[in-house]
């Protein structure tokens, strides 16, 4: 995995958790559940990456 995709998914686990962080404080379902999928996303991908990686040797 190369560094730029291990920074981005880690950025987008980040913002996954601020939003879910003020869906819980604002009480918005939608805002959580944002948040939730994003960092579902971002833990998708970076499995993706480690298969790959897993090839690579």
């Amino acid at each position: 995995m190369g560094l730029a995709d291990k920074a981005k998914n880690a950025a987008e686990d980040v913002a996954g958790k601020a939003k879910e962080a003020v869906g819980n404080v604002t009480g918005s379902d939608d805002l959580r559940n944002e948040g939730k999928a994003d960092q579902g996303k971002s833990s998708l991908k970076k499995a993706g990456e480690n298969i790959k990686d897993a090839f690579k040797d």
